[in-house]
């Protein structure tokens, strides 16, 4: 659905993306991370068919970036990070000249904006100017017009920025419920939870190059290492490391409780219990230490 081949762009001589090569089959959802400046916003841009790249290639919903560009605006939804609206007219007004733009007849129009606007609690804006909306509205709004043709292919550049915690969440159930074997969706987000809620990939970008890329899951165990553990204990234990050292290793303990590394919890957790019953230790807990996107992104850009 979205492949890109050694995409770049330079601003004078300034490589804004560097030879990015990526793809988004349909039915995935990619969260792009990075700091500021990182070349997210950029690539996003080249995506929508706004900027033209340098060199390499890219291809949208089957498309090339370069050749058809016009066919890519009609099948790419893009919520920019700052969207520019249209503040004197009105909700009915702004979707109804979008939905034309985008080839929708009177009545689909309608339909749909309705619709949404209905499922992200805004029925009440459809007849007020933008320019009395709050900043989470015209957010929303945004967001809308956005989905209003129902694209193939989203591009979404802080989706949740703005937004109060209920908006946030209305924001993230629609983006998941928009998961379809034949959508992708791009997102862009400093929002590290969620990226994690949402994405079956990440991609972190640092100066304009892709720098890890991978499950969830993938990238904590390549960048974090085997799973952590805790046990916790009912009394403490002398030589409670040197226990069960021969079995896993030992992270971090206390008198009555360590952590405890292993690359097969469902293996070894099994043999130490047992180890510790039959020397009569008493087991409270025993659980895996959650290991965040966050402590991934740290690592990542600040190697």
């Amino acid at each position: 659905m979205i492949e890109l081949i050694d995409l770049t762009k330079q601003f004078d001589d300034f490589t804004a993306v560097d030879g990015v090569t990526l793809s988004v089959p349909q039915g995935e959802i990619l969260a792009l991370l990075g700091p500021n400046g990182a070349g997210k916003t950029t690539t996003v841009r080249m995506l929508a068919a706004i900027l033209r790249p340098t060199a390499g290639q890219a291809t949208v919903a089957g498309y090339s970036v370069t050749e058809h560009p016009q066919e890519i605006r009609r099948r790419v939804g893009l919520l920019t990070e700052h969207p520019g609206l249209y503040l004197r007219m009105r909700g009915r007004e702004y979707l109804d000249f979008f939905g034309r733009l985008m080839g929708l007849g009177a009545d689909e129009r309608e339909r749909r904006a309705r619709e949404l606007l209905t499922y992200f609690g805004m029925s009440e804006a459809w007849d007020r100017r933008m320019g009395t909306y709050s900043k989470g509205m015209r957010q929303k709004m945004a967001l809308v017009r956005a989905m209003l043709h129902d694209p193939s292919v989203l591009l979404l550049d802080e989706p949740t920025s703005a937004m109060d915690p209920h908006s946030a969440k209305l924001v993230r159930d629609a983006v998941l419920g928009l998961r379809h074997h034949r959508r992708a969706i791009v997102i862009c987000t400093h929002n590290l939870a969620e990226a994690e809620a949402l994405a079956d990939r990440i991609a972190i970008i640092r100066r304009g190059q892709i720098i890890a890329l991978g499950t969830p899951a993938e990238l904590k165990a390549r960048m974090l290492g085997a799973p952590l553990m805790e046990l916790r204990l009912a009394h403490s234990v002398d030589g409670l490391g040197k226990l069960v050292s021969d079995l896993v290793k030992v992270e971090k303990q206390g008198e009555d409780w360590l952590r405890y590394s292993t690359p097969n919890p469902r293996e070894t957790n099994p043999l130490l219990l047992q180890k510790l019953a039959v020397r009569g230790v008493e087991v409270v807990t025993l659980s895996k230490v959650a290991r965040s996107l966050e402590d991934v992104y740290l690592r990542v850009v600040e190697e």
